[in-house]
């Protein structure tokens, strides 16, 4: 059962990164401005003064626009870095902007590095996703990074996934481990869909 499941999400996981790269640069641009301006409501809707967000790489809806805003607004943003163990550490945003590239070739920030434990007192997690389905199960892309850190958070915040609009579908495999989401940021808009999780 589980091997048939692993399956059909390396096949959904396939299909999504496909239809991503096929996107335009003037279709990305777009997407990420208007995302920028969703998660600037969904932030003010929740008076989050301190946030995760991650940075995107070139296939993901984009959230560098909005990060740079966020920080020059003062807010708060922690950024992810991958560890070999599983875990993430996180590293506070800045205005320098300056990226390296993480463990997995996705960009990370350059700043002093926190532990895992450092996103426990955000007011909202921002966080990427292959797909979300209608109850709030989020997909990622199969290395657990934050199916561990949101699980393992004692006090969870609302955790929004930012996806394309084509990527909220009406179901998902899953499994034991898998977690859902709060909601989905897209370039059209924003849905919550597991008010409960918190």
């Amino acid at each position: 059962m589980s091997n048939d499941i692993e399956h059909a999400k390396r096949a959904l996981r396939a299909e999504l990164r496909e239809r991503r790269q096929l996107l335009s640069d003037a279709q990305r641009e777009a997407a990420a401005s208007a995302i920028a301006d969703r998660l600037d409501e969904l932030i003010e809707a929740l008076g989050a003064r301190s946030i995760s967000c991650f940075l995107s790489a070139t296939t993901e809806p984009g959230t560098r626009e909005f990060v740079a805003g966020a920080v020059k607004r003062g807010i708060r943003v922690l950024l992810p870095v991958t560890r070999a163990d599983g875990l993430l550490d996180w590293a506070v945003a800045d205005e320098s902007a300056e990226v390296r590239e993480g463990l997995f070739g996705l960009p990370e920030p350059t700043g002093e590095v926190l532990g895992p434990i450092a996103v426990d007192d955000v007011d909202l997690m921002i966080i990427p996703a292959a797909a979300v389905d209608e109850t709030g199960m989020r997909l990622g892309w199969g290395r657990g990074y934050f199916d561990k850190t949101i699980g393992s958070m004692e006090k969870c915040p609302p955790v929004y996934a930012v996806i394309y609009d084509s990527e909220v579908l009406e179901s998902l495999p899953r499994e034991v481990h898998d977690q859902p989401v709060t909601g989905v940021v897209t370039p059209t808009r924003t849905l919550t869909l597991s008010p409960s999780r918190r």
